[in-house]
Parts: C-alpha cells; structure tokens; sequence
C-alpha cells in the first residue's frame, strides 16, 4: 500500500508543479534531469499501480497507460487462450509418460507369471539352510630326531561351511558334495555334520550319500514340518532370463544373502577338479558359502544348485560375474538315486586307477604316452577281461587317449552292460581286450577308487 500511495503523491506534485505560476528559466538541464526521473517514477508507479489494482479488483481506479495498452492486453489474452487450448489438444494426442517409459531390466527379464521378488525370498528363507562340516587333516612335516630328519604327522580337525535346500519337510536336504567330502586337501568325507536353520535352530545331520562326479550330496536331520523348497525344470530356462541366488557367503555371519542377476549361458561345459560338468552361467553373485544354496527363476522354482564360480585371478585375467549351477532337472535324477540306492545307478566302471604317462614318462621308460593301469579292483570288469597292471591303455573304442580324463570321456557314453574294447601295450605289444562294463555301485568314500589320474607331476 506504500508504494501505492507514494505514486498517487508523486504524480500530484508533478501535476501540481505544473500548474504552478511560470518562473525565470534557471538550471534548465536540472529541470530536465527532474523530469525525466519523474517521468521514470511515474512510468514505475503505473506498473505498480495496475499489478495493484489487479490484484485487489479495484473497478473505477484506472491509469492513462494502462487504458491504452488494454486492447493490447486483450488481444493478448485470447492468443494464450487459443495457444492452451491447441496444447490440450496436443496433449491429449501425446502419449503419457507413463506410456513411453521403457520397462526395467527386472521387467523384461522375468516370466510372464513372475512374482515380487521381496516375496520370492520370503518364500524361499525357510527353506534355505547352512551346513556346518568338520573334517580331520593329515598334515606330515619333518622334525629333528636321533637320526637325523625324520617324517611326521599331525591331526588337526578344520570346518567348513555351506549352503542347503530343504527338500522335504521331514529333513532331506540337499546340497554340493564337496561340502561334506573334500577332495581339495584330501580331507574325504566330513566327521561331523551340522544344519543351522532359518530360524536360528541348529541339528545334526546324517549325510545319507554324496557323488563326486556331479557334485551332488543328501543329508538328513531328525526334524519334521520344515518348509521345503518349490522345484522347477530348468529345460525352461532362457539365456536373458532373471534369477535370484541364496546362500550363505563366507560363512553364517552373512547367512541368507540374496543377490539377482540373469542366465549367462546354458549347457556351458566347465572342468572342475578334473570333472566335466555341464552348468548354468550366470552371472548372480556367488561366492565360496554359497555352494548347495538355490538357483531360483521369477517365479520363486529352484532351477539349479549353486556350485562353483570361477576365480577373481583367473590366469592373467581378472574375472567377475562367472557363476555356475547345476540343473535341477539333471540333478533330481541323481538325487533319487542317491536317496533309494546310496549311489548313482547305471554308471559304467572298468575297476582300475591309473597314472597318465606324460612325454617325458614315455622317454624314460621306454612307453607310449597313455594310461598306465597302477592298481585293478578284485572281481572288477578289468580283472573279469584279463587286465594287468603295468598295462598302458592307448585306445578305447577306436579313439586314442593319453589321459585318464579322455578315457573316462569315452567310457561314460556307455552304461553298465556294454562291452567295449581298448587297446593296450604290454611287454612291447599292443591287444586288444574286451571289457563288459559294470555298474558302480560303491560309495566313493575316495575318488580315486575309480578310473582317474593318480599322478601329482
């Protein structure tokens, strides 16, 4: 209101300073240089003045330049009336921005009746357990005696943890056999083994079988009512396709870790510990304690256990987001098996272990590079054939091998039943003998106790 009120005094006293009686002209350029300030002050006060009476609607107060820039202002307006009136009509012609947002990852890689993810672990917390696996370890080291160095050994008990499934609500469970059976240090198969539940509970667990080859173990706790785990079939699954893993990293202290990602690849054929498996890439986040823990898709199905990763210092190359699974829909065979039979039934043995004879063997003994037979099962296929150790296998089937990984490659394109012949040097001689497989039966308490590479050059 002030500055209202001094525009209306302003523009009175220029108005009545010039009504005043004329005067002698003095300090004409002072005069000038007032005038056009208050010229300026009036031009100032206008503005002021009508954005006031606007905004108050004052009727009968008006202005001389506010009078004659209203057509102006009038034509004005109804321009911006049409121009709104056009931007309704684009508007409504433009799609919302709800409509051309692009989807999420997570939206474009889950199934078409996937669920909130949030409710998906809620589902699956239950049914996830750790294992908790003491080993006895040899270790041998020299000390100073009477004699001079003499060997010895000490005993030392080391634990180590894992994931679980819940398989059925009176305690199967299922899990990676080289939790409970370490073949890294030689350890074999764990003395104890314990389950930590979801709720905190903790169980003994009695390991009911376990199978190197496919890395596949069952064990089982005294307890009913557990929730167990909705299994899939990973013959649906699509490289793209959104996962989510569980399992415990590191240890219990970080139990339940939850972390998503897509399938990498199927069918990828990885060599691990001298063992060809074929797994499902991914690259969800797995890390040493995630091993046995579920594999799930969008719609909360476990589709595969997790086994492996490949290492942070992978030769000269530093690798991240390589995750490995093995396929529900292969490892339920194997789990039945293990559960009605204590060991996977219709695999192929011949009965021997053996020790690849490398080149520099092959110089120094005077033998071809091959598979040297060291020791032969009794009552075995290979002692059943006429097998003898110190034969060297350079054949089987037709196709020459130098190593027991490619002998066993052949070997278990058959089952136990078929005859096969190999090809081997003895005394400087090369035969041919027939071998009727048999079915391995045994629990391979040592995973030397089948046809393997035995040598540590």
């Amino acid at each position: 209101m002030n500055d209202d009120y001094n525009y209306f005094s302003e523009e009175t006293s220029y108005t009545s300073e010039n009504n005043s009686p004329k005067k002698p002209k003095k300090n004409s350029g002072l005069k000038v240089i007032i005038g056009v300030l208050c010229v300026a002050i009036i031009g100032a006060g206008s503005y002021q003045a009508y954005k006031f009476i606007n905004d108050n609607s004052f009727g009968n107060v008006t202005d001389l330049t506010i009078q004659d820039e209203m057509p102006q202002r009038q034509a004005d307006a109804e321009n911006a009336d049409e121009q709104q009136e056009i931007e309704k009509q684009e508007d409504k012609k433009a799609p919302s921005a709800k409509e051309t947002a692009l989807p999420s990852l997570i939206q474009i890689a889950a199934r078409k009746d996937a669920k909130y993810l949030p409710d998906i672990v809620d589902e699956i917390m239950p049914s996830v357990v750790g294992v908790s696996s003491t080993f006895e370890y040899t270790q041998q080291y020299n000390s100073w005696g009477f004699m001079g160095f003499e060997p010895q050994t000490e005993t030392k008990e080391v634990t180590g943890t894992g994931t679980g499934i819940v398989m059925t609500d009176d305690g199967y469970i299922i899990t990676n056999s080289h939790v409970v059976y370490d073949t890294e240090y030689n350890c074999g198969k764990a003395i104890d083994v314990s389950i930590l539940l979801s709720d905190e509970s903790e169980h003994e667990a009695k390991i009911i079988a376990y199978d190197v080859e496919t890395d596949l173990a069952v064990l089982k706790i005294d307890e009913t009512g557990l929730t167990p785990a909705q299994f899939g079939d990973s013959n649906d699954l699509r490289v793209g396709e959104l996962v989510i893993a569980v399992g415990n990293p590191l240890g219990f202290d970080l139990f339940g870790s939850v972390t998503s990602g897509i399938v990498s690849a199927l069918n990828r054929q990885i060599s691990i510990n001298e063992k060809n498996m074929t797994l499902i890439q991914t690259d969800a986040a797995i890390n040493s304690g995630n091993s046995g823990g579920p594999l799930l898709n969008s719609c909360g199905q476990v589709i595969g256990i997790n086994s492996a990763k490949m290492s942070s210092a992978y030769g000269s190359a530093s690798v991240e987001g390589l995750g490995f699974a093995i396929p529900i829909s292969d490892a339920k065979v194997i789990i039945d098996d293990l559960i009605n039979s204590g060991y996977v039934t219709g695999r192929p043995q011949i009965g021997i272990t053996t020790v690849d004879v490398t080149e520099a063997y092959s110089r120094y003994l005077n033998i071809p590079m091959g598979v040297y037979v060291q020791s032969i099962q009794k009552d075995s296929a290979a002692e059943k054939a006429g097998l003898q150790i110190g034969d060297v296998i350079i054949d089987i089937e037709g196709e020459t091998i130098k190593t027991a990984e490619e002998l066993n490659k052949v070997k278990n394109n058959y089952k136990a039943g078929d005859t096969i012949t190999l090809t081997v040097t003895r005394a400087g001689e090369d035969i041919n003998i027939e071998v009727v497989l048999q079915e391995s039966s045994e629990h391979k308490d040592n995973p030397l106790d089948y046809e393997t590479d035995t040598s540590e050059t």
